[in-house]
């Protein structure tokens, strides 16, 4: 066992990775779909163990084909991308045991073992791009993701899947530029890619343009990936006209992974000082960040279709997480690593639970579900859990993440972010209430008399997510403990 632990980052890996292939010849929807949960499930495994053993005992790094860095690319786990990692990790298996009844809904007949190839190569990616130490790594592991999503949501049974799966194309695909540019220039002058490398080099050159431009390169690129106001216009389309398990696993996971990439970009490879001290990096930041909670919020409130307003829910929630980021603190990180744990929750639980809504109606319009409180209590029970988790109410998930962000905010002496945080919330209350209402305070809408709860397979991952938003709003100290320890290595720009 002892032996093994060192191969665990590359195994994180390995198995997703020659897991694809065989869904894609396994040429049946049912074998594919076996063989990409049980990949998904030894990645949760392994990242389980990963989190357990960086935060008792240090970084673990493995060398591939044992060329040592930084000559080689290097995967290296510490408690910062070991959070990540189980989060993808296990979000992802859960989506998989939800999958198959909405698969056999959703996807047309002859696709399902395409689908689970293209889903397990964007788990790899994402992986990937958190575990790897190597900064070209990042763009190839973030290409692979990228690719695998627009075919993903390209499957979508509506004509519009296809533009949005173009939209978010072109976007990605001008965001992965960027950073590859960024990537480019600071090749350029340090003639070197590992990250362990890059900050050591960089305080020598930090003054001069090329560093600078890849600063702002590598910035922008991943704000555009991360969808952070106003770069946020593929996102809309991308969750509403993908397939259900697109949505939720898509929505919990690839924003994310691409926030932890600017953390550790901005706090490590260049550094706290360099990006918010020499450069204005806080408030570039957090104008966009408040700017994010309310256009996000505003304009999901005036959405008729859900999944499209749990997207733009999204927007909103990503810029309290830059916020977060923006302060630049100890707490803030902490608040944000913490958010980017809990958001995942919330939002998977919701778009699982939309994909429950849809198996039975065929529709995630307001108007087309009304009454349906009654007729699916506990699929209603799971949008309840995460819809009073999204508005941060005492004893769920995210009002952990909200004490954290308005802690930070006060130890920063900006009083007037608590305000804006707490009219923010206002506005959630406002779309959330709305489906309350059509759900619970409407006759049931014509042809909708008979509807009964969607398959066990959809509806236990689904309570299962929600039970999660409840359960982390009151035993915090997991997820609090590796938040804190990861934002102390974030903050001293620890990196391996």
């Amino acid at each position: 066992m002892s032996n093994l632990i060192p191969q665990l980052p590359a195994l994180q890996i390995v198995i997703p990775l020659f897991a694809a292939p065989l869904c894609l010849l396994a040429d049946r929807t049912g074998l594919a779909w076996i063989i990409a949960l049980a990949a998904s499930s030894a990645t949760t495994v392994t990242a389980v163990a990963l989190a357990y053993l960086t935060y008792h005992n240090g970084v673990i790094s493995y060398q591939m084909g044992g060329w040592a860095p930084p000559w080689g690319i290097e995967y290296v786990v510490d408690t910062a991308n070991a959070f990540i990692l189980l989060l993808v990790s296990s979000i992802a298996t859960i989506v998989l045991i939800y999958s198959p009844a909405s698969v056999a809904k959703e996807i047309r007949p002859g696709r399902g073992h395409l689908y689970y190839c293209m889903y397990v190569l964007c788990l790899t990616g994402l992986l990937g791009i958190a575990i790897t130490g190597d900064a070209f790594n990042v763009f190839v592991f973030l290409e692979i993701s990228s690719l695998s999503s627009y075919a993903l949501i390209a499957m979508g049974r509506q004509r519009k899947a296809l533009t949005a799966a173009f939209q978010y194309l072109v976007m990605g695909t001008i965001g992965a530029t960027f950073f590859l540019i960024g990537v480019g220039l600071l090749y350029m002058m340090t003639g070197t890619l590992n990250m362990a490398d890059l900050q050591t080099r960089i305080p020598g050159i930090q003054d001069s343009r090329p560093v600078l431009a890849a600063f702002a390169f590598i910035t922008v690129g991943l704000a555009l990936k991360a969808a952070l106001f106003p770069m946020h216009l593929w996102l809309p389309n991308a969750y509403a006209f993908a397939p259900s398990g697109v949505s939720a696993f898509m929505a919990a996971t690839a924003t994310k992974v691409s926030l932890y990439v600017l953390l550790r970009f901005t706090f490590t490879v260049f550094g706290a000082k360099y990006a918010f001290g020499n450069l204005p990096l806080h408030w570039m930041l957090l104008v966009p960040a408040v700017l994010a909670m309310f256009a996000g919020s505003f304009s999901a409130i005036f959405q008729r279709d859900i999944k499209r307003m749990l997207a733009y829910s999204s927007v909103a929630q990503i810029g309290y997480i830059t916020l977060a980021i923006s302060l630049a603190s100890s707490a803030g990180v902490t608040a944000a690593l913490i958010h980017i744990f809990n958001h995942g929750l919330m939002k998977a639980a919701l778009f699982c639970a939309m994909g429950c809504i849809f198996y039975r109606i065929s529709s995630t319009r307001i108007d087309a579900m009304t009454g349906l409180g009654r007729q699916m209590p506990w699929t209603m029970t799971a949008i309840v859990a995460g819809g009073l988790s999204l508005l941060g109410v005492p004893l769920t998930a995210g009002f952990i993440s909200k004490w954290y962000l308005v802690q930070a905010a006060m130890q920063s002496d900006l009083w007037w972010l608590v305000i804006l945080i707490a009219l923010s919330s206002m506005l959630a209350l406002v779309y959330v209430w709305r489906l309350v209402e059509a759900l619970y305070f409407k006759e049931p809408a014509p042809g909708t008399e008979a509807v009964t709860e969607a398959p066990l397979s959809m509806l236990l991952p689904t309570l299962l997510l929600a039970g999660a938003n409840i359960y982390f709003g009151v035993d915090t100290r997991v997820p609090v403990a590796i938040a804190e320890n990861a934002a102390e290595l974030l903050l001293r720009g620890q990196i391996w």
